[in-house]
């Protein structure tokens, strides 16, 4: 177990680059996912990490040695591949070994190593199967297994999960998470949903074009996204975004919509603006900051035209529109309204964002 430290690392293909400036702490035991779109980088940057790219400029570190120069097989790390990578002519208990066994490890030690990671991850039935004969779940613990009983310093999981089905995605999510409780080593998760990120992580990094847009514990960078493409894509479904104007003066705010509409501004978020006055915003808000009428402080009426309804169970994905914008509000079931009717919305204005329409910076940072 180690502190993996990335500083100023880049990764680029001729003129263009992958990855551009990363650094990150990543402190001993932590479980740190790398989310993103496709293309961001995050992919890249943990092949980097592994040795299986070669880093262009930067410095990595695992513990207190610099790896640049070390073949993935002398990081003391391990892996967990998208597509398992298991030998299919050779048993779970063979697979398990292999790797032991390139070390020279005493043959005792390699059965008990075998026989914990089996234990820990409810495999021991499937020991003496061949891949074939196994579920894609099976298959993912027994590739999981593989990477415990090396006890490396770090652990890497490259989009584990893409493979299986919806349900077993949650559940392998869960025992994944429950793992790391068990054996609570160094680890570095990339995936492109960004609810596993949510769910998973002590921290998440999220990434955009090759950078870090920010790192932070999950529940933060929903309640204070640093930019409109964290606050977009953190949280489903995604945030709304409006252009507005913010007008007023310091003691009373308001947003003054392209439509004409004219939200008031909190007390309560007064100090988070009142030096961006008179100027063109980009107001963002979540669906589950809109309800039907509330008029409890900090939520503002609207009146809106509902275009379509999702019924989704306990909620209902409500879609209407304020001036050209369309937007998504998540309300209880019980009180979804029928798709082509009015009726008054409100928006919970204590949970507002602005964003700066050039940079796309949060105005609260």
């Amino acid at each position: 177990m180690a502190r993996l430290q990335l500083r100023n690392v880049v990764k680029s293909y001729g003129i263009h680059e992958a990855v551009r400036g990363v650094s990150l702490d990543i402190d001993d035991k932590e479980f740190v996912v790398f989310v993103g779109p496709s293309g961001c980088g995050k992919s890249t940057t943990l092949r980097m990490i592994a040795g299986l790219e070669h880093i262009s400029r930067g410095e990595i570190a695992i513990g207190d040695e610099v790896v640049n120069r070390l073949g993935p097989g002398k990081r003391d790390i391990a892996m967990v591949f998208q597509n398992y990578a298991l030998y299919p002519h050779m048993s779970v208990r063979e697979n398990i070994a292999f790797c032991l066994e390139q070390q020279k490890l005493p043959k005792a030690e390699i059965q008990q190593r075998i026989a914990t990671a089996a234990e820990t991850l409810h495999i021991t039935e499937l020991l003496d199967r061949r891949p074939g004969q196994l579920s894609g779940g099976q298959r993912q613990r027994v590739a999981m297994g593989r990477a415990i009983v090396r006890n490396p310093k770090v652990f890497l999981f490259d989009e584990p999960l893409s493979n299986l089905d919806a349900k077993l995605r949650v559940k392998m999510r869960t025992e994944i998470k429950r793992l790391h409780q068990l054996i609570p080593t160094t680890t570095v998760y990339v995936t492109h949903d960004q609810v596993e990120a949510m769910t998973m992580a002590d921290r998440v990094v999220v990434m955009n074009k090759g950078m870090v847009e920010q790192m932070d514990e999950p529940q933060k960078l929903y309640l204070k996204p640093a930019s409109k493409f964290v606050a977009g894509f953190i949280g489903s479904p995604s945030m709304n975004f409006l252009p507005a104007r913010l007008a007023g003066e310091a003691t009373d705010l308001h947003l003054v919509l392209e439509d004409g509409t004219r939200l008031a501004v909190p007390a309560s978020r007064a100090d988070d603006f009142k030096h961006h006055l008179n100027r063109s915003v980009i107001f963002g808000i979540r669906p589950e900051s809109i309800s039907s009428h509330c008029d409890r402080p900090g939520w503002v009426p609207i009146d809106a035209a509902v275009d379509l309804v999702e019924p989704l169970g306990a909620t209902s994905m409500v879609y209407f529109n304020v001036g050209k914008t369309g937007l998504c509000a998540s309300i209880d079931s019980e009180f979804a309204p029928k798709a082509r009717t009015r009726l008054p919305f409100s928006i919970n204005m204590n949970q507002m964002h602005l964003f700066d329409p050039e940079t796309e910076r949060s105005l609260a940072c």
